[in-house]
């Protein structure tokens, strides 16, 4: 990690294997150290989520047999992660998005 480098801070959820499998979490590795030197990723890899908050974001990872979520706050300091589940519907659960507010909130704090 560079001076440069945001630091990655993990509020709930990790990525690792299992539930990962082994390509699922290098590629998940790859799309955050992006994240890290301050690239802004766009779909299909990440969309915005306006309904959690401002620079909030859905990364999108597929693995073979379920498709993985990871929502993150762009601090100007760091990558904050919310949430990492497996997505099971188009829509993102009212659940996820209200915690993911409840747990940005309490961040900002």
């Amino acid at each position: 990690m560079s001076d440069y480098d945001k630091p990655l801070v993990w509020i709930q959820g990790e990525v690792k294997s299992p539930p990962f499998s082994a390509a699922t979490r290098i590629k998940a590795g790859f799309l955050l150290r992006r994240l890290q030197k301050g690239d802004m990723l766009e779909m299909p890899d990440s969309r915005p989520m306006p309904s959690i908050g401002k620079n909030c974001h859905e990364l999108r990872v597929n693995d073979k047999n379920k498709t993985w979520r990871i929502i993150y706050f762009i601090d100007d300091d760091a990558i904050v992660f919310l949430e990492v589940f497996a997505k099971k519907t188009q829509k993102t659960p009212k659940e996820v998005i209200e915690v993911c507010k409840k747990r940005l909130t309490r961040y900002k704090q």
